[in-house]
């Protein structure tokens, strides 16, 4: 509640490097999953709360393997290091990250989990975890932050109505649900599909190799460049920004999408500017673009039935890099725009302001069979701003292409932020790079490592079935009883 428009402008009064904003205090806002998850789980769980906290707790208390993706982030990581307690958690004495296969405890985090299992949230939100996180926000030495006591004794998670589009393929109907604004996922996977739906993508082959086509990747970053130039333009808190037309659906209504897609042409647009998909004009200016990293997903189908697509995340890889009681703290406030206003001083949507939460890139996402309202699909990726393609792909491949979750999964990665098209390395051939390029795109290959999880509904041999996917750039697994 402390922070304002200013928070990430140095004393130049130009939006500071993005790594100068993120490591220390100023860039940790109120952590939500702990409250949000009491909240959830007594309305639906039911488990003790309790009970919910054992497997956790063992792990931190006996351990788990250190990973070669952990090594090696923890390893390329330039800020981890200034931190004293991340310093003695992930590193040797030698300041060498511990070796892949190490034992890695932690029982600071146990008697945190422990403590909350038996008191509930106020454990974490009020008394001692609570003040040793905000001293850490508050004492950082070089970089400090407003969080306080209040932000997080008040701290309430929101319940808001799922953005639900219809979408067809392969002759089927289908109601795609995800998360709606502060997370711009759901309505930005949902214009790249309805814009793809307005063109003829559906009748594109795959290349011989198995990849996505010129063609249709040429479609698909056109939609996508159109959907992120109003991702920039509308999208942020809805407690603070009021929806294109008077409603968040304008954004995916289907005689704008498809004058959307009538902007499409033979050569790339190379960057597109934000549609008008409404009577009510809004006088924002567009946000810059900015660096999105980390997060994690899960996605669940129980015996039952029942269906979860939940993503998380402390922002970057180690959040601000700041270590307290065993737990990392979040940079999430670095999703706000650094900028606040543009060159002409048009307030940007998604700038910061007290008591509203940054916009986010998560597109956790359920997918039912419109006719019968049957679950077809979870799905849902890490990422940053990545996210929404990495689900966009894995929708499309498993929809259109009829490919398995893992199949899907396993496609090569590609999209624009409303910039270049990029492109997975090593997983295109030269001569789709090159197609591109002939119409205009600049294209950047580079790793792309999404950590996608899907599960789909099927029929195999008579019988039905419940198919995983879960992605390798990761380490990701799929399991089942």
């Amino acid at each position: 509640a402390g922070v304002d428009e200013k928070l990430f402008l140095g004393a130049d009064g130009k939006p500071l490097p993005f790594y100068e904003g993120v490591v220390g205090g100023r860039s940790v806002g109120v952590p939500g999953t702990v409250r949000m998850l009491e909240v959830a789980h007594k309305q639906y769980g039911k488990l003790p709360w309790s009970a919910l906290f054992q497997p956790a707790i063992q792990l931190a208390e006996n351990g788990f393997k250190v990973s070669p993706r952990l090594n090696t982030l923890a390893k390329a990581d330039a800020h981890l290091k200034k931190d004293p307690a991340a310093l003695a958690y992930f590193f040797k004495p030698d300041g060498e990250p511990h070796d892949v296969g190490h034992t890695l405890k932690n029982p600071e985090l146990a008697a945190v989990l422990r403590r909350v299992a038996r008191e509930g949230s106020k454990a974490f939100y009020e008394g001692e975890i609570a003040q040793a996180i905000v001293d850490k926000v508050q004492k950082h030495p070089t970089n400090p932050g407003k969080l306080a006591l209040p932000d997080l004794a008040g701290y309430q998670p929101k319940k808001r109505a799922p953005i639900c589009h219809d979408y067809r393929a392969q002759a089927k109907d289908y109601r795609v649900c995800g998360f709606p604004p502060p997370s711009s996922g759901a309505i930005a996977v949902g214009q790249i599909l309805g814009i793809l739906n307005n063109t003829n993508a559906a009748t594109l082959p795959l290349a011989a190799d198995g990849t996505p086509s010129a063609d249709w990747l040429h479609l698909y970053t056109e939609a996508a460049r159109m959907a992120f130039a109003d991702r920039g333009q509308y999208l942020a808190d809805p407690d603070f920004v009021q929806p294109p037309g008077g409603s968040w659906m304008s954004l995916l209504a289907p005689a704008y999408l498809a004058q959307r897609a009538k902007l499409i042409g033979q050569q790339s647009m190379k960057v597109a500017q934000p549609g008008n998909p409404g009577p009510v004009q809004t006088s924002h200016a567009p946000m810059p673009d900015q660096p999105e990293y980390g997060t994690s997903h899960i996605s669940i189908v129980d015996a039952s039935g029942q269906a979860l697509a939940m993503t998380t995340t402390i922002e970057d890889a180690f959040g601000a890099r700041q270590m307290v009681k065993g737990f990392l703290l979040n940079n999430e406030l670095t999703d706000f725009s650094f900028a606040p206003a543009d060159d002409q001083g048009k307030p940007i949507a998604n700038r910061v302001q007290p008591g509203k939460r940054p916009r986010s890139s998560m597109a956790p996402t359920l997918v039912f069979d419109k006719a019968s309202n049957e679950l077809v699909m979870s799905g849902g990726s890490p990422g940053g701003a990545l996210i929404i393609h990495f689900t966009a792909k894995t929708l499309y491949g498993a929809l259109n292409w009829g490919m398995t979750p893992q199949q899907a999964i396993n496609l090569p990665n590609f999209g624009t932020t409303n910039g270049p098209t990029i492109l997975e390395e090593k997983r295109f051939p030269v001569a789709t790079v090159e197609a591109l390029r002939a119409r205009g795109h600049e294209v950047r290959e580079m790793p792309i490592t999404s950590g996608l999880q899907a599960i789909t509904r099927g029929q195999a041999h008579g019988q039905r079935f419940l198919f995983g996917g879960a992605d390798p750039r990761r380490e990701g697994i799929v399991m089942g009883d």
